[in-house]
């Protein structure tokens, strides 16, 4: 049970480890125009491997409860898969139901991990295994594979690295939960937190942060709604950056536009420095190629 790229990944994981998958389940096709709609990544995927798919409208009532039974799943495997499933479903496979999620449990629980845990600025990050439960990803936990988080990396190029680990950590974990042996270590409710989703609120930058703050905004709203700022009167979205040296010119003031990028004083004395951006009706391209068309006079 599945929706997005992160749970495909999942999947081929489980289809090339030999696992006989009974069924997939996933959102409803989304239209995209007049005379197509968008299939999302997992039913791509289990179409590309002749795998039923199923895509009810909600995973709470009789009929999808009567779908799953008649599939005899021994174990189900829900990533990302965009509804609240409801205890009864869960407790329809003998092996139970688990969870792949791409956070370091208990923290950041929710509908964004790989994102958050960019804009918060951490360092380390990971993917749990879990036990399913009515509770918003706070089961038992089975296993856990954890991984530094790049100064530079972005949520998508972490979200590439934790999808991949995330089926292998679940692939190495299913003979466990076959034969009984699995752990199942409770989550600590003190110290769980939550990972909402992004909104475009989140977008505009605000020069008075610190320049690292403003560096994992860049990172972590990425592909969306991504960071935006107004560079010269113009409104560009922001995708790759660094964090430059002392100013004491005021936040917003950009100091110097060059082959090295658009250098921006922040609000902690520090600058930074644009690298990657995309100006409104235009192409993303790297600073010298934006300045090529829109120089800035200082």
């Amino acid at each position: 049970m599945g929706t997005p790229d992160f749970a495909a990944v999942t999947l081929e994981a489980l289809i090339a480890a030999g696992h006989e998958i009974c069924g997939v389940l996933t959102q409803p096709d989304k239209p995209r125009n007049r005379n197509k709609v968008t299939y999302s990544p997992v039913k791509e995927c289990a179409l590309a491997h002749g795998i039923p798919v199923y895509q009810p409208l909600t995973a709470k009532d009789a009929e999808t409860q009567a779908l799953v039974e008649s599939l005899y799943p021994e174990l189900t495997v829900v990533v990302a898969y965009g509804q609240i499933l409801p205890q009864k479903l869960l407790d329809v496979p003998k092996f139970g139901s688990v969870n792949v999620h791409a956070s370091l449990l208990p923290k950041y629980r929710g509908a964004a991990p790989i994102q958050w845990a960019v804009l918060d600025g951490e360092t380390e990050t990971g993917v749990s295994l879990m036990y399913m439960t009515r509770r918003l990803d706070a089961g038992d936990v089975i296993a856990t594979v954890r991984t530094a988080i790049g100064a530079e990396e972005t949520a998508p190029e972490l979200w590439d690295r934790l999808a991949k680990l995330g089926g292998e950590l679940l692939v190495a974990a299913i003979p466990h939960l076959q034969d009984g042996t699995a752990s199942r270590t409770p989550q600590d409710e003190s110290v769980f937190t939550y990972a909402p989703m992004l909104t475009k609120a989140m977008s505009p930058v605000d020069w008075n942060r610190s320049a690292a703050a403003i560096h994992n905004q860049i990172r972590g709203l990425q592909p969306w709604p991504c960071a935006v700022a107004e560079i010269d009167g113009r409104l560009c979205k922001l995708f790759r950056a660094e964090i430059g040296g002392e100013t004491k010119a005021v936040p917003g003031t950009i100091l110097r536009a060059d082959k090295q990028g658009i250098e921006v004083a922040c609000g902690d004395g520090r600058s930074l420095r644009i690298l990657e951006l995309q100006g409104e009706g235009g192409k993303r391209m790297n600073a010298a190629s934006y300045l090529n068309g829109h120089p800035i006079r200082l």
